[in-house]
């Protein structure tokens, strides 16, 4: 009996010791003894090292492995700006502590620096990718940024992408507040980018409108422990003197993080209008100049706050302000064989915005799922008045107008957001997005009287208000089996737009809706393949829709100059776009790429002249078809040492047909475009960037061969703490040059800007010099850019 009890007892205490779980524990802490959250710990068993534990350390720095079986185990602990360390085999067989004391690590963060000059540049199905965080080139704003893409051009016309315009800017997943591309590339700050996203063939996550491609900017969240910051000051020459000052701080410490920037600004620049058309047997020579030096001012900030590993809180805002004021000058002969008369004439303009935006967000994250719920909330005024008048000299008669217009935006969206991630090769995801929309437009029209005053015309005036309501849905997988990967989802849409003018007509006060439902499913697709260990194929595919801009919907005229004028078009329907592309990649890189797109009922910006009035008007219409065919070639630009870059041609073909409207618009184009940075004596980086071009549609215009060249100096001082750039914009600078076909009459027209633009920008930080990975939340898109108005 006794030796049957000691049997079991044996037996027992064997199977006790075989499943007996215990815990790991410990604290991580620096040097200073200043504890380390968020570093990362990784459990290895031995004979098992393809499936560790990981875990992260707490805001104190303590970390805990628990119902670990007994065995052989390593440890590795690692965090970003240190030197990883490792606790070799040991034997569990009880409750153990590790504190672990961790190393800055500023010999190899400086070494990896070294090797990683340029953007590190990654082109998927979806998108190209550009990760500035491990880039040296000193850049000084947006557009400098904008330059370094491959296939991106930058021009006076704004940003266009192989061949396409309509680009959609959006920050953090959202649409920017900025209201015209010219201020978000002169004005936004570089040094706070941490990567560009250009989507060309936007998921289901993406809203499905727009015509062209998406422009993500993610910002760099504070990923530093302690506080920390910059200041930047630039002066330059354009149009005239110009300048601009602002500063960064950000600050992290136990569960808080926060960041504040305040940025000011007054860049100067010039456009020219060239224009000689013919009206019946006259010519209408026109020139036009109009400078630009408005004041603008943005404050942000951002609050984050970590209530533990899993979940975490957050409030972001901006406010931002731009004051423009500047007088446009028009002259413009009108000659037949006869006679020569000569108008001149003055715009004066003063445009007021401020733009408020703010966004709190709650995000729960743990290694398989994460959601997002985030609400934006976006108040926009714009309150413009413009007086057009003849000055002395004039042999033309001409009554002077005053044009009183304010417009307020209110932009509400909601979202939610869920990812799964099953394993590393599968992943779905879901959301749902809300909308609400409200903006209201009060245009009054003034003619001048017999006393030089001006009286109201009510015939001419009119108020405008839209109502809208998005309401989204969609779904999407992420997969990989071997060397495949499929991307596929479902976006369903359903918009309720309604537009009330209020108006006088014949004496009589009129109220007119427009009413615009609409209820559609937008399918994406992507699919990749790994050829061999460095080439790459991928086909992807998306349905897209372009809704008009509020602002385009209204119908009265506003005239530009005696000349011309611009007016809405309340008929406008939305234009949907069926997009193809097939993507060669070379070690992950852009390298060949195959695009084709179709639209229905694109939004065209016509043209048209009345031969009895001799004006020219300006009007948003749908145009039944329009295809467009890209092919784009790049390749990289290191044949010598300390060279780096990009180098490529994009060839298109764009096709506009309408029997409505009797177009029949079909040109081929090509351009070759280069960035490339290059390593001088002393440190300093050289960095060029220019494109040439055959041709192209602008719209109606058909443009000749144009050109564009820039070039800067950036060297890095004290430590590299302080980095200076002197900027050459513009030296060749070759805008639009081309033809206008009205049917009833020809133009040769020329739109230009001021030369040889110079900037010295200087960006000094300060505090903390290493830091910590956090991730980064996408945020809510808006309908902003639909308001869609100009400088």
């Amino acid at each position: 009996m006794k030796t049957f009890t000691t049997i079991l007892f044996l037996l027992f205490f064997g199977i006790f010791t075989t499943i007996a779980q215990h815990s790991i524990t410990g604290k991580i802490v620096d040097t200073q003894n200043n504890t380390l959250p968020f570093a990362n710990i990784i459990l290895y068993k031995t004979g098992n090292e393809a499936n560790p534990k990981g875990t992260v350390s707490n805001d104190d720095g303590s970390y805990k492995f628990e119902n670990i079986a007994s065995g052989k185990y390593k440890i590795e602990i690692s965090m970003l700006g240190f030197e990883t360390q490792k606790i070799k085999e040991f034997e569990l067989t009880s409750n153990k502590t590790f504190n672990i004391t961790l190393k800055e690590e500023s010999q190899t963060l400086n070494e990896v620096v070294i090797k990683s000059k340029r953007p590190v540049i990654k082109q998927t199905a979806e998108k190209l990718i550009v990760d500035l965080e491990k880039s040296e080139m000193i850049n000084t704003n947006l557009q400098d940024v904008m330059r370094k893409i491959p296939g991106v051009l930058v021009t006076n016309n704004g940003i266009s992408i192989a061949g396409k315009g309509g680009v959609t800017i959006l920050i953090n997943g959202k649409t920017t507040e900025y209201m015209d591309v010219d201020t978000l590339l002169r004005d936004f700050p570089a040094d706070n980018i941490a990567k560009i996203e250009l989507v060309e063939q936007p998921g289901a996550e993406y809203q499905a409108s727009g015509s062209g491609a998406i422009v993500n900017i993610i910002l760099k969240k504070n990923v530093r422990l302690g506080t920390h910051g910059s200041v930047n000051s630039w002066i330059g020459e354009d149009e005239g003197f110009e300048w601009g000052s602002g500063v960064s701080i950000a600050s992290y410490k136990n569960k808080l993080n926060w960041q504040a920037g305040v940025n000011y600004s007054q860049p100067t620049w010039r456009e020219d209008l060239f224009l000689v058309r013919t009206v019946g047997s006259e010519t209408y020579d026109q020139v036009t100049r109009e400078p630009y030096d408005p004041d603008n001012f943005t404050i942000s900030g951002s609050l984050d706050y970590y209530i533990n590993e899993n979940h975490s809180i957050g409030i972001g805002g901006r406010f931002n302000t731009r004051k423009s004021t500047r007088t446009v000058s028009s002259e413009t002969i009108i000659s037949d064989a006869n006679n020569r008369n000569t108008l001149f004439s003055e715009n004066y303009f003063d445009r007021d915005r401020a733009n408020f935006n703010i966004n709190p967000y709650y995000e729960y994250k743990t290694d398989t799922d994460k959601l997002v719920i985030d609400f934006n909330y976006v108040d926009f005024t714009n309150d413009n008045t413009n007086t057009l008048y003849d000055i002395a000299g004039s042999t033309v008669n001409f009554t002077d107008r005053k044009y009183i217009q304010d417009g307020t935006y209110s932009i509400k969206t909601y979202r939610a957001d869920y990812t799964k991630t099953f394993s590393d090769n599968f992943k779905i995801s879901a959301g749902t997005r809300f909308a609400d929309v409200t903006t209201d437009n009060d245009l009054q029209t003034f003619e001048e009287n017999m006393n030089n005053g001006f009286d109201k015309n009510d015939e001419a005036s009119s108020r405008f208000v839209i109502d809208e309501t998005i309401f989204a849905l969609y779904s999407k997988i992420n997969t990989n089996f071997g060397k495949w990967s499929f991307s596929g989802g479902l976006r369903y849409e359903d918009s309720n737009t309604d537009g009330t003018s209020t108006f006088l007509k014949n004496g009589t006060p009129t109220t007119e809706v427009q009413k615009r439902p609409i209820k559609k499913i937008f399918p994406s697709a992507s699919i990749s393949r790994k050829i061999t260990d460095v080439l790459g194929a991928s086909v992807s595919y998306s349905y897209r829709i372009q809704r008009p801009s509020y602002n385009s919907l209204n119908s009265f005229q506003q005239f530009l100059d005696p000349f011309s004028a611009g007016e809405g078009n309340p008929n406008l329907t939305p234009a949907y776009t069926n997009n193809y592309q097939f993507n060669l990649t070379y070690e992950g890189q852009p390298f060949f790429t195959v695009g084709y797109s179709k639209t229905e009922d694109v939004i065209f910006q016509l043209i048209k002249q009345d031969n009895a009035t001799a004006q020219i008007r300006q009007q948003n219409v749908n145009v039944e078809n329009n295809e467009n065919w890209n092919f784009r070639l790049f390749a990289p630009v290191n044949f010598t040492k300390g060279l780096e870059g990009y180098t490529g041609i994009i060839v298109t073909n764009t096709d506009f047909q309408s029997s409505t409207y009797d177009i029949d618009l079909n040109k081929w184009n090509l351009i070759w475009f280069i960035q490339a940075s290059y390593q001088l004596p002393w440190d300093v980086n050289f960095e060029l960037s220019g494109n040439y071009g055959t041709g192209a549609l602008e719209g109606q215009i058909e443009v000749d061969w144009l050109a564009e060249l820039d070039f800067s100096f950036g060297k890095k001082f004290l430590d590299d703490k302080l980095k200076v750039n002197l900027g050459f914009n513009k030296m060749l600078n070759r805008g639009f040059v081309g033809n206008i076909d009205y049917g009833n009459g020809t133009a040769q027209v020329e739109s230009n800007g001021s030369r040889q633009n110079i900037q010295l920008r200087l960006v000094y930080s300060f505090g903390s010099q290493f830091g910590k990975k956090k991730s980064k939340r996408s945020r809510n898109n808006d309908e902003e850019n639909r308001i869609n108005d100009g400088n």
